[in-house]
């Protein structure tokens, strides 16, 4: 079973991708059918927004397997968007503001750019903190993601998040910390690409009750849990949704960024990603953006000979992950009949991958 996305229009890159298409209801998967509702909140800002849905896309339907995960697209109000960016979002997402007369099964919550160095001070913190708060009551688990996630514990139990010296940029291994039913069926080690000028201190997480699930002595805490009422919180300061050249665009961006003073200082490669031989074009670009700092050099950034030598080594710990997410869900809605009973779709488009009609 394909994810199915709510609405009579799905984003048209996921749409365009896959050829079969065809308009149901939630209705008819018939009663009593295993299936797992979704509200997914994408709050990434307009260069990043349809990338960020065809990841979390991809990363859900490779993860749910035969079960049917039906997906509603919202986003908050107060974050800022150009023309584009905004007329995206009217097209395929609601309002945040509808949820409070909904309940869904789980919800997904995406970070931002942040603008302002306390949170609390973003233009849409209390937009965020209504679905936090929503979110608590009326679903069996919620998904922070990077920005999100410290929003979160800034929120609920007062974590201030502490600046790096540098961005925490690349691809990382991580240790189980303790045993948890997300983790089952993954390695020892994890691996996955973080891209972040902020974290959370295990230390601060720990004595406020949260249980840190991956971490590494490089790149800090990686994954961490906690129940708050009926919902479990589940906080990646990573991006295990990524795809295999997300990481090279961020670098291109800041590339790009140095190039026409927006920021001081070049950036660093990521590391755990490149090989050596990619590794070396890009020190060889540096070597001649530092000696001549031009926008228009940025043409020549490697960009052709350095994507095919990119591998998503992460793919399968994520799959693994979130197939456990959506199991926890399941249970606990099995657990707690009619948990999902107030979500009510109009139509929503299901998009077929195994040439099969439903």
């Amino acid at each position: 079973m394909a994810l199915i996305i709510d609405g009579s229009r799905v984003p048209t890159r996921w749409a365009e991708r896959n050829i079969l298409r065809k308009l149901r209801s939630m209705e008819s998967i018939g009663p009593g059918a295993e299936c797992v509702s979704i509200a997914f909140v994408n709050n990434m800002p307009d260069a990043a927004l349809e990338d960020t849905e065809m990841q979390f896309f991809e990363l859900l339907d490779a993860a749910a397997s035969d079960l049917p995960v039906y997906l509603s697209l919202y986003s908050l109000s107060g974050v800022p968007r150009a023309d584009r960016g905004q007329q995206h979002v009217s097209s395929f997402y609601r309002s945040t503001s509808e949820l409070s007369n909904c309940q869904f099964d789980a919800v997904i919550i995406t970070g931002t750019e942040p603008r302002r160095p306390d949170l609390r001070n973003e233009p849409y913190w209390q937009a965020l903190s209504g679905v936090l708060d929503w979110a608590e009551s009326n679903t069996a688990s919620t998904v922070l993601s990077c920005l999100a996630a410290h929003a979160g514990v800034l929120y609920s139990d007062g974590i201030s998040r502490r600046s790096l010296d540098d961005k925490q940029f690349g691809v990382f291994d991580f240790v189980k910390s303790v045993s948890h039913p997300l983790t089952v069926g993954t390695g020892e080690r994890i691996r996955f690409p973080h891209s972040r000028w902020n974290e959370v201190p295990a230390d601060a997480l720990l004595a406020c009750g949260y249980s840190v699930l991956t971490q590494s002595a490089d790149a800090g805490v990686d994954s961490f849990v906690k129940k708050k009422k009926r919902s479990l919180f589940v906080h990646f300061q990573g991006h295990p949704e990524y795809g295999a050249q997300t990481l090279l665009k961020e670098y291109r961006r800041d590339i790009k960024r140095f190039l026409r003073n927006e920021r001081e200082t070049y950036p660093t490669m990521p590391k755990g990603y490149f090989d050596a031989a990619a590794g070396d074009l890009l020190t060889n670009f540096r070597d001649l953006v530092l000696s001549d700092r031009r926008e228009e050099l940025l043409t020549g950034f490697p960009e052709t000979a350095v994507v095919g030598t990119l591998r998503k080594t992460w793919q399968s710990s994520a799959t693994v992950i979130y197939r456990n997410w959506l199991q926890y869900v399941l249970m606990r809605k099995a657990e707690t009949p009619g948990l999902a009973a107030a979500v009510r779709f109009g139509r929503a488009t299901t998009i077929r991958i195994n040439n099969e009609i439903a």
